[in-house]
Parts: structure tokens; C-alpha cells; sequence
């Protein structure tokens, strides 16, 4: 049964799942029937940050683009444009037993692509969540569905993965930004040309 959490929660990833090593963490949204004249696309990304909350270099950003980070511990499956179907959009596979250890806290967004120019955000998005699955079995663990009314963010931390005393623990976030993924590349320490 997996752990539901709600926004500012934290739990014991490792710790209550002794052995755990390789999870899934998956991504998922719904967009709402507002016509803006555009299509939707959302996109998932991981930030791998140190103790300071900020990337090491451009390849701790893990997106559809550059989809493996941390020497390949983390993995980014893929781009979903349209955001359809059931189930998760897209997935981040880790595996906790290679992550290198000046990473600290891994942290998962989710923006809205050309939102500006499109007109979007995510007032116009729903049924947004985070699940977190052990992959060897797909038992789904922890999941935190957002249920806050984002009116003008385009991005949003939705949860963290972090180190704390030897074990990695689950954060639900749910904090939105203007500004887009640029906002949130720069928060983590990205220059953005």
C-alpha cells in the first residue's frame, strides 16, 4: 500500500523498504478542456543538486534532451508531447545505490514547454502527481497528487528525493514558478543563455 502524502510531507524512502535499491518515479498530469489555440506539452525534469541545493555542472539537469545523469544512476525515459492516456507521462528510473554522494537531493519538475508564447500555465492543468514505484516489482510506494490551484505558475517543483542520516527520504513539494523551466534552471544554480 503505498503512502499518500500531502504537500510539505516528508517520508523514509530506504528505511521502511529495507534492500531497496532501483525505483521508478513517475510523472503524470491531465490537461484541462481550455482552448488556448495551442497544443499542450509537458515535460518532466530532474535536477541532481548538492548540500548547497545547487547542480554540480549542466549534466546533473536530466531532461528528454539529456536523458541520463549521476555517472547513469539516473535515467529519463523519454518525452511524452501529448501528455495521453493513463498512468504516468513519464518516468525517471534511479538507481539509490550508484548515486554519487555530493548528491544530495534530487528533485523533480514539471514545466510547461513555449508556456509564454502559448499562452499556458498551469491553472489550465490537473490531476498533476509524482509517484515513486520500486522498480523491481512496480509496487508503487509513495505518491503525492497535487491538489494546489497553480494560476499562473509554468513550473513546478512537485517533490524531492534527499539523503538524510545514510537513507533517502521523499518530500512533497508542490511549489510553483513564473518563469518557466529558465526560472527553475536558474534556482538550481544553471546559467541560461
Amino acid at each position: 500500500m503505498a503512502v499518500s502524502l500531502q504537500k510539505g510531507q516528508k517520508v523514509d524512502l530506504t528505511k521502511g523498504n529495507p534492500g531497496l535499491k532501483k525505483i521508478t518515479v513517475g510523472l503524470g498530469w491531465d490537461v484541462n478542456k481550455f482552448d488556448t489555440g495551442k497544443d499542450f506539452d509537458l515535460d518532466a525534469s530532474v535536477f541532481l543538486l548538492n548540500d548547497s541545493g545547487k547542480v554540480r555542472s549542466d549534466q546533473d539537469f536530466v531532461f528528454y534532451n539529456n536523458n541520463t545523469g549521476a555517472d547513469g544512476a539516473v535515467e529519463h525515459t523519454g518525452d511524452n508531447l501529448t501528455g495521453a492516456g493513463e498512468g504516468d507521462d513519464e518516468q525517471v528510473q534511479i538507481d539509490l545505490s550508484t548515486v554519487p554522494q555530493d548528491v544530495q537531493k534530487i528533485a523533480f519538475t514539471i514545466t510547461i514547454h513555449d508556456a509564454e508564447a502559448r499562452g499556458q500555465n498551469f491553472g489550465q492543468v490537473s490531476n498533476a502527481f509524482v509517484r515513486v514505484l520500486n522498480s523491481d516489482n512496480q509496487e508503487e510506494l509513495i505518491r503525492y497528487d497535487l491538489a494546489e490551484d497553480f494560476s499562473i505558475e509554468t513550473a513546478v517543483v512537485v517533490g524531492e528525493l534527499y539523503r538524510h542520516n545514510g537513507e533517502w527520504k521523499f518530500s512533497a513539494i508542490g511549489s510553483g514558478y513564473e518563469g518557466g523551466l529558465a526560472a527553475l534552471a536558474t534556482d538550481f544554480g544553471l546559467t541560461v543563455a
